[in-house]
Protein backbone atom coordinates (compact mmCIF):
# COMPACT_ATOMS: atom_id res chain seq x y z
CA UNK A 1 0.00 0.00 0.00
CA UNK A 2 1.37 3.55 -0.89
CA UNK A 3 0.85 6.09 1.47
CA UNK A 4 1.93 9.43 0.80
CA UNK A 5 3.28 11.92 3.27
CA UNK A 6 4.36 15.54 3.54
CA UNK A 7 7.61 16.85 6.13
CA UNK A 8 6.88 20.08 7.82
CA UNK A 9 9.04 22.04 10.25
CA UNK A 10 8.90 24.53 13.39
CA UNK A 11 11.88 26.62 14.13
CA UNK A 12 13.59 23.62 13.09
CA UNK A 13 11.96 20.86 14.52
CA UNK A 14 10.89 18.47 12.17
CA UNK A 15 8.24 16.30 11.59
CA UNK A 16 6.37 13.72 9.03
CA UNK A 17 3.00 14.38 8.64
CA UNK A 18 -0.10 12.26 7.05
CA UNK A 19 -3.76 12.76 6.57
CA UNK A 20 -4.44 9.31 8.22
CA UNK A 21 -8.57 9.98 7.42
CA UNK A 22 -8.77 6.71 5.91
CA UNK A 23 -7.17 5.05 8.75
CA UNK A 24 -4.44 3.39 6.72
CA UNK A 25 -1.82 3.65 9.74
CA UNK A 26 -4.50 3.09 12.53
CA UNK A 27 -2.34 -0.20 13.59
CA UNK A 28 0.72 1.46 12.96
CA UNK A 29 3.44 -0.35 14.86
CA UNK A 30 6.54 0.96 17.32
CA UNK A 31 9.12 -0.62 14.64
CA UNK A 32 7.66 1.16 11.81
CA UNK A 33 7.62 4.56 13.59
CA UNK A 34 11.54 4.10 14.68
CA UNK A 35 12.51 3.49 11.08
CA UNK A 36 10.32 6.26 9.41
CA UNK A 37 12.10 8.71 12.09
CA UNK A 38 16.00 7.31 11.74
CA UNK A 39 17.89 9.86 9.64
CA UNK A 40 20.02 7.35 8.35
CA UNK A 41 17.50 4.39 7.42
CA UNK A 42 13.82 6.73 6.95
CA UNK A 43 12.74 9.57 5.66
CA UNK A 44 14.33 11.35 9.36
CA UNK A 45 12.09 13.74 12.03
CA UNK A 46 11.91 14.71 15.23
CA UNK A 47 8.25 12.39 15.14
CA UNK A 48 5.62 11.63 13.06
CA UNK A 49 1.84 13.06 13.21
CA UNK A 50 -0.97 11.52 11.90
CA UNK A 51 -4.12 13.06 10.97
CA UNK A 52 -7.22 11.43 11.97
CA UNK A 53 -11.09 12.12 12.27
CA UNK A 54 -12.94 13.28 15.24
CA UNK A 55 -16.40 13.46 16.32
CA UNK A 56 -16.54 17.22 17.77
CA UNK A 57 -13.24 18.66 16.71
CA UNK A 58 -11.73 19.63 13.17
CA UNK A 59 -9.22 16.88 13.46
CA UNK A 60 -7.34 14.25 15.96
CA UNK A 61 -3.57 14.86 16.38
CA UNK A 62 -1.21 11.99 17.31
CA UNK A 63 2.25 12.27 17.78
CA UNK A 64 4.71 9.90 17.52
CA UNK A 65 8.20 10.65 19.60
CA UNK A 66 11.13 8.82 17.60
CA UNK A 67 10.76 5.95 19.64
CA UNK A 68 7.54 5.16 19.45
CA UNK A 69 6.52 6.75 22.11
CA UNK A 70 3.24 9.52 22.71
CA UNK A 71 3.44 12.79 24.01
CA UNK A 72 1.71 15.73 22.86
CA UNK A 73 4.17 18.50 20.90
CA UNK A 74 3.62 21.83 20.37
CA UNK A 75 5.61 22.49 17.41
CA UNK A 76 4.21 19.66 15.74
CA UNK A 77 0.38 20.66 16.16
CA UNK A 78 1.50 23.75 14.85
CA UNK A 79 2.44 21.63 11.42
CA UNK A 80 -0.68 19.89 11.81
CA UNK A 81 -2.18 23.00 11.66
CA UNK A 82 -0.85 24.77 8.94
CA UNK A 83 -1.49 21.11 6.91
CA UNK A 84 -5.13 21.36 7.30
CA UNK A 85 -5.33 24.92 6.54
CA UNK A 86 -3.08 23.54 3.09
CA UNK A 87 -5.55 20.66 2.35
CA UNK A 88 -8.38 22.25 3.36
CA UNK A 89 -9.73 20.30 6.03
CA UNK A 90 -13.36 21.29 6.82
CA UNK A 91 -12.65 23.54 9.62
CA UNK A 92 -15.50 24.85 11.50
CA UNK A 93 -14.60 24.30 15.36
CA UNK A 94 -11.09 25.70 15.02
CA UNK A 95 -9.94 23.49 17.20
CA UNK A 96 -8.27 20.07 17.22
CA UNK A 97 -7.82 16.71 19.75
CA UNK A 98 -4.81 15.48 21.52
CA UNK A 99 -3.32 13.32 24.25
CA UNK A 100 -3.42 16.13 26.58
CA UNK A 101 -6.65 17.25 25.84
CA UNK A 102 -8.50 20.16 23.24
CA UNK A 103 -6.60 22.70 22.15
CA UNK A 104 -7.94 25.82 20.27
CA UNK A 105 -5.80 27.30 17.52
CA UNK A 106 -5.59 30.39 14.95
CA UNK A 107 -3.28 31.82 12.59
CA UNK A 108 -2.17 35.28 14.39
CA UNK A 109 -0.09 37.57 12.16
CA UNK A 110 0.49 34.78 9.14
CA UNK A 111 1.66 32.43 11.85
CA UNK A 112 0.16 29.58 13.23
CA UNK A 113 -0.95 29.68 17.12
CA UNK A 114 -2.59 27.41 19.59
CA UNK A 115 -3.86 27.13 23.04
CA UNK A 116 -1.88 25.07 24.93
CA UNK A 117 -3.50 23.44 28.17
CA UNK A 118 -3.65 24.95 31.77
CA UNK A 119 -0.43 24.71 33.91
CA UNK A 120 -1.83 24.56 37.73
CA UNK A 121 1.16 23.88 39.32
CA UNK A 122 4.96 24.37 39.46
CA UNK A 123 6.64 22.26 41.48
CA UNK A 124 9.83 23.86 42.26
CA UNK A 125 13.16 22.20 42.62
CA UNK A 126 15.18 24.98 44.03
CA UNK A 127 15.49 28.64 42.89
CA UNK A 128 16.81 28.04 39.54
CA UNK A 129 15.09 25.08 38.60
CA UNK A 130 11.32 23.29 38.58
CA UNK A 131 9.22 20.75 36.59
CA UNK A 132 6.02 21.97 34.66
CA UNK A 133 4.06 19.64 32.38
CA UNK A 134 3.03 21.89 29.50
CA UNK A 135 1.11 18.05 27.41
CA UNK A 136 4.83 16.98 27.83
CA UNK A 137 6.78 16.99 31.37
CA UNK A 138 9.67 18.86 31.40
CA UNK A 139 12.58 19.78 33.60
CA UNK A 140 13.83 23.71 33.30
CA UNK A 141 16.45 25.37 34.89
CA UNK A 142 18.94 28.62 34.32
CA UNK A 143 22.38 27.93 32.44
CA UNK A 144 24.65 30.49 31.29
CA UNK A 145 26.19 27.60 28.90
CA UNK A 146 23.48 26.79 25.91
CA UNK A 147 26.40 24.80 23.72
CA UNK A 148 25.41 21.65 22.24
CA UNK A 149 28.30 20.30 24.70
CA UNK A 150 26.46 21.62 28.17
CA UNK A 151 23.38 20.65 26.81
CA UNK A 152 23.80 16.87 26.16
CA UNK A 153 25.69 16.37 28.85
CA UNK A 154 23.29 17.84 31.67
CA UNK A 155 20.46 16.64 29.25
CA UNK A 156 21.46 12.98 29.40
CA UNK A 157 22.13 13.15 33.45
CA UNK A 158 19.25 14.31 34.31
CA UNK A 159 17.22 12.21 32.03
CA UNK A 160 18.55 9.46 32.63
CA UNK A 161 19.04 10.12 36.31
CA UNK A 162 16.94 7.43 38.82
CA UNK A 163 14.12 9.67 39.08
CA UNK A 164 13.69 10.19 34.89
CA UNK A 165 14.37 7.18 33.47
CA UNK A 166 11.80 4.84 33.28
CA UNK A 167 9.40 7.12 32.20
CA UNK A 168 11.66 10.28 30.76
CA UNK A 169 11.97 13.74 31.22
CA UNK A 170 12.76 16.81 28.68
CA UNK A 171 15.04 19.21 30.01
CA UNK A 172 15.42 22.92 28.80
CA UNK A 173 18.27 24.89 29.59
CA UNK A 174 17.09 28.52 30.04
CA UNK A 175 18.93 31.76 29.32
CA UNK A 176 17.37 35.43 30.56
CA UNK A 177 18.47 38.08 27.91
CA UNK A 178 15.92 40.59 29.36
CA UNK A 179 12.46 40.71 31.12
CA UNK A 180 10.62 39.76 28.14
CA UNK A 181 12.77 37.59 26.07
CA UNK A 182 14.60 34.30 26.63
CA UNK A 183 16.85 31.72 25.07
CA UNK A 184 16.39 28.44 25.45
CA UNK A 185 17.95 25.04 24.55
CA UNK A 186 16.60 21.42 24.65
CA UNK A 187 17.09 17.68 25.59
CA UNK A 188 14.29 15.47 23.92
CA UNK A 189 13.05 12.17 25.64
CA UNK A 190 12.08 9.98 22.63
CA UNK A 191 14.49 11.81 20.79
CA UNK A 192 17.17 11.51 23.26
CA UNK A 193 18.90 13.82 21.80
CA UNK A 194 19.08 18.21 21.81
CA UNK A 195 16.75 19.27 19.53
CA UNK A 196 16.81 22.98 17.20
CA UNK A 197 13.58 24.01 19.31
CA UNK A 198 10.99 22.65 21.60
CA UNK A 199 7.46 24.44 21.99
CA UNK A 200 6.20 22.34 25.06
CA UNK A 201 9.60 23.58 26.23
CA UNK A 202 9.55 26.45 25.01
CA UNK A 203 5.56 27.13 26.86
CA UNK A 204 7.60 25.70 30.15
CA UNK A 205 10.74 27.97 29.91
CA UNK A 206 8.41 30.62 29.49
CA UNK A 207 6.13 30.20 32.33
CA UNK A 208 8.89 29.27 35.00
CA UNK A 209 10.80 32.62 34.25
CA UNK A 210 6.99 34.21 34.20
CA UNK A 211 6.85 33.05 38.14
CA UNK A 212 10.26 33.91 38.71
CA UNK A 213 10.07 37.29 37.96
CA UNK A 214 6.16 37.21 39.50
CA UNK A 215 4.55 38.69 36.16
CA UNK A 216 0.76 38.20 35.92
CA UNK A 217 0.35 38.28 32.34
CA UNK A 218 2.31 38.63 28.86
CA UNK A 219 3.98 37.84 25.85
CA UNK A 220 7.14 36.29 26.29
CA UNK A 221 9.68 35.87 23.20
CA UNK A 222 11.88 33.06 23.36
CA UNK A 223 14.65 32.06 20.69
CA UNK A 224 15.61 28.64 20.08
CA UNK A 225 18.28 27.26 17.96
CA UNK A 226 15.93 26.69 15.07
CA UNK A 227 13.86 30.22 15.34
CA UNK A 228 12.06 32.26 17.25
CA UNK A 229 8.50 31.41 19.26
CA UNK A 230 6.35 33.40 21.54
CA UNK A 231 4.42 32.22 24.53
CA UNK A 232 1.72 34.70 25.82
CA UNK A 233 -0.10 33.82 28.96
CA UNK A 234 -2.46 34.91 32.26
CA UNK A 235 -1.67 33.85 35.42
CA UNK A 236 -4.37 33.32 38.40
CA UNK A 237 -4.00 32.27 42.13
CA UNK A 238 -0.63 31.42 42.83
CA UNK A 239 0.59 29.18 39.67
CA UNK A 240 -2.47 28.22 37.84
CA UNK A 241 -1.26 30.10 34.40
CA UNK A 242 -4.29 30.05 31.63
CA UNK A 243 -4.99 31.24 28.55
CA UNK A 244 -1.61 30.05 27.28
CA UNK A 245 -0.52 30.66 23.78
CA UNK A 246 2.07 29.43 21.46
CA UNK A 247 2.90 30.98 18.43
CA UNK A 248 5.56 30.61 15.77
CA UNK A 249 6.60 29.67 12.23
CA UNK A 250 6.01 26.15 10.68
CA UNK A 251 6.15 26.01 6.83
CA UNK A 252 6.15 22.70 4.33
CA UNK A 253 9.70 21.37 3.42
CA UNK A 254 8.94 18.45 0.68
CA UNK A 255 6.54 15.41 -0.02
CA UNK A 256 7.24 12.15 -0.72
CA UNK A 257 5.65 8.63 -0.26
CA UNK A 258 6.16 5.29 1.62
CA UNK A 259 4.65 1.33 0.85
CA UNK A 260 3.47 -0.49 3.81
Amino acid sequence: MKIDFEKFQAAGNDFILIDNRKNQLSNIQTNEIIVLCDRKFGVGSDGLILLNTHQSRDFEMLFYNPDGSQSFCGNGARCAIVYALQHDFPLQAFAFSAIDGNHAFRMDQNLPSLQMKDVNEILLIDQNSALLDTGSPHYVLFSDDLSTENVLQTGRNIRFSENYKKEGINVNLIQKVDSSTIRIATFERGVENETLSCGTGATASVLFYAHTLGLSSGTIQVHTKGGTLRVSFDKHQTDLFQNVWLTGPASYVFSGFITR
